[in-house]
């Protein structure tokens, strides 16, 4: 009662109608109980959001039973995706493994053929670049397995090793003057050849004063001399995934070497003329160019014999294996050759490949003087003197050549390798020949060429044809 009075106390007069009807006028409660009334509605308002609460509780409650239920589809559902991604996974593996097993079996039966050629387009000019650091001619280069680094030779008789992609020269190993060989780690004449074993431990030099030096690729440290040719050692070789290394001089012998045990094992004898070239690949076998014998010989080490190939009209001076079946050569009468080891002439001959020089009714063909081949496909390549390198497309099972483009580069092309990856072919470069001073092309560079590989836009996965 005393709380109702206090909230509605009674009227006064003047609460009183005119009309005579009583007139309540709520008074205003004190801000006290207007606080206290506010906090109560401000508690009160949101009605709605309990409601949804509520709703939303109902919603969400599960029995056990229920819970259980839902999280065991869950678990079989996550098991299921997963057993789907791991079988995708190993079907994926399987064909990876199966597919690079066929390709290592067609690698090793020779017949293996990526067809890249026709993806290449020629690079822009701006982009070629050219390495200088020796004094004369270059005669031989080799690229590292990883194409990090590249080592180069010339007739200063200094080895540098380079850096590809920013093109420093990381080490120089000096070439001695004649006489010093007594007390220079070194070359003193000509290097030749070179060669890097394919896990880029070991390289190797050959030079004019028959001798073999044995160098560790990481820190260009002089290992070994091998001693034992009779004259200018012209090619040398290292048998893929080991460390034996095959050799060939002008005194017509091929000589082979085991480098882990600094041991020398045997020597081949069949030419009939000073060897210029050698190359081998995965077999234990070599195959040589005979210079002005007018052979190709291919020498089958564990069974000491040895096949005969002829085809060129000159002296063949530059040979190199694209697969194990395969090989290309040059030679001084203008022609490029590719050969088949189960074929006694050539595939396919292209003659005249660099052009001619002299005078009307005097023409004489460019020498080639280099050939490269990128392992396993139909890409190679020759070069000359006629200020070009060229690259060719082999036809289907290696026969015939057609040209795809040439790239702009003066001087004697005495040294041509692709990069293992495709990516760029390496040109060594001088004013002379590698293998003498028959004229000299004063306006040419000793230098090196790292020659961009472009590919179209739309380049597919480089397709494999098996013959």
């Amino acid at each position: 009662i005393c709380i109702m009075r206090r909230l509605f106390p009674p009227l006064s007069q003047g609460d009183v109608d005119p009309t005579g009807k009583s007139k309540v006028r709520a008074k205003k409660p004190s801000s006290k109980y207007n606080e206290e009334i506010s906090s109560d509605s401000e508690t009160e308002r949101p009605t709605a959001p309990k409601k949804s609460q509520s709703t939303e509780q109902i919603e969400y409650e599960e029995t056990p039973q229920e819970k259980k239920l839902r999280l065991a589809k869950l678990y079989l559902e996550q098991l299921k995706e997963e057993e789907e991604n791991k079988a995708e996974e190993a079907s994926f593996e399987t064909d990876l493994i199966a597919g690079r097993l066929q390709e290592e079996v067609l690698e090793q039966k020779g017949k293996l053929q990526r067809l890249i050629a026709k993806d290449l387009i020629p690079p822009d000019p701006s982009e070629i670049r050219m390495f200088r650091g020796h004094k004369l001619p270059i005669t031989c280069l080799v690229i590292s397995s990883d194409d990090k680094y590249i080592f180069s030779a010339a007739k200063d008789c200094s080895i540098i090793k380079w850096d590809v992609k920013c093109g420093k020269k990381l080490h120089t190993i000096p070439g001695g003057r004649k006489g010093t060989e007594d007390r220079h780690v070194g070359h003193t004449a000509h290097i030749l050849c070179m060669a890097i074993s394919s896990d880029g431990k070991y390289l190797a030099t050959g030079d004019m004063n028959n001798l073999i030096m044995i160098w560790e690729a990481e820190t260009c440290k002089h290992l070994y001399k091998f001693t034992g040719h009779k004259g200018p050692v012209s090619g040398v070789s290292f048998r893929k995934g080991t460390h034996d290394l095959y050799s060939a001089s002008h005194d017509r012998s091929i000589k082979v070497w085991n480098v882990d045990e600094n041991a020398y094992v045997e020597t081949l004898f069949g030419h009939q003329d000073s060897i210029t070239g050698l190359d081998s690949l995965s077999r234990e076998r070599c195959v040589t160019a005979g210079g002005r014998d007018g052979t190709v010989r291919v020498w089958k080490i564990a069974e000491e014999s040895q096949l005969v190939f002829h085809g060129h009209d000159g002296s063949i001076d530059c040979i190199q294996l694209i697969n194990e079946e395969h090989m290309i050569t040059g030679a001084d009468d203008g022609s490029v050759c590719l050969w088949s080891v189960n074929k006694k002439k050539p595939l396919s001959t292209v003659k005249q490949a660099h052009g001619c020089h002299g005078d009307a009714g005097l023409e004489q063909p460019h020498w080639v003087v280099s050939v490269a081949a990128l392992q396993n496909s139909d890409t190679v390549a020759s070069g000359s003197h006629n200020s070009q390198v060229t690259v060719w497309k082999c036809g289907q099972n290696y026969r015939g050549l057609e040209p795809v483009f040439s790239v702009p580069v003066c001087g004697f092309v005495n040294s041509l390798k692709f990069s293992s990856s495709g990516q760029f072919l390496v040109a060594g470069v001088g004013q002379e020949h590698r293998l003498g001073r028959w004229w000299r092309l004063k306006e040419a560079k000793n230098g090196i060429y790292v020659i961009p590989l472009k590919r179209k836009p739309s380049n597919p996965e480089e397709a494999k044809v098996a013959e």
